[in-house]
């Protein structure tokens, strides 16, 4: 999605769509003491930001890869399930060769449609507000498989770079061996 659909619905409340400032947001300004120079001057600066946000828009347009549930399934879940959730006939054939009750299959199959819906929903969700909850998912998800030596070598990074310590995956302190 777009930097200015961001834009606009985290300052909903105050601005309309087009980046002007709304009447209601005005008044209740003016009702808390701020003068009518510093609000045109917040109004300014607000709008500019809209400004540049929808040229950035325009001009250099975000990346924004559709990722799908089925990207979030194991190796093994994509052998048994469609990218739908639902069992592929093949794995079905096998399971009960080997003795997996069709209930328990269809269990598999009911719980695996859930997850993909609810990942639909939220991506809908977010995307309303502008936000791309695949590559979000998939950043965390890349973020957690980094090894100890990965996790280790930024620790150390973050330190050269002053970081907060408690915001370190390990305790600065930790012998490395």
């Amino acid at each position: 999605m777009s930097r200015i659909k961001r834009w606009i619905n985290m300052n909903r409340k105050e601005f309309n769509p087009d980046g002007t400032l709304k009447p209601e947001a005005r008044e209740q300004m003016l009702s808390r003491g701020m003068n009518n120079a510093a609000i045109d001057s917040y109004a300014r600066r607000c709008k500019a930001e809209y400004d540049e946000w929808k040229r950035l828009d325009e001009t250099q347009p975000e990346k924004w890869i559709e990722y799908t549930a089925y990207d979030f399934f194991s190796s093994q879940e994509k052998k048994q399930f469609n990218p739908d959730g639902t069992l592929k006939a093949e794995y079905i054939q096998s399971a009960l060769k080997q003795g997996i009750s069709e209930g328990w299959l269809s269990e598999m199959e009911r719980r695996k449609k859930l997850e993909v819906d609810s990942y639909n929903r939220m991506s809908s969700k977010h995307a309303e507000q502008g936000i791309n909850y695949g590559a979000w998912l998939m950043r965390s998800h890349s973020s957690a498989s980094c090894t100890y030596l990965e996790r280790r070598e930024q620790m150390e990074q973050d330190l050269r770079n002053f970081e907060e310590p408690s915001s370190l995956p390990f305790d600065k302190d930790t012998p490395w061996f």
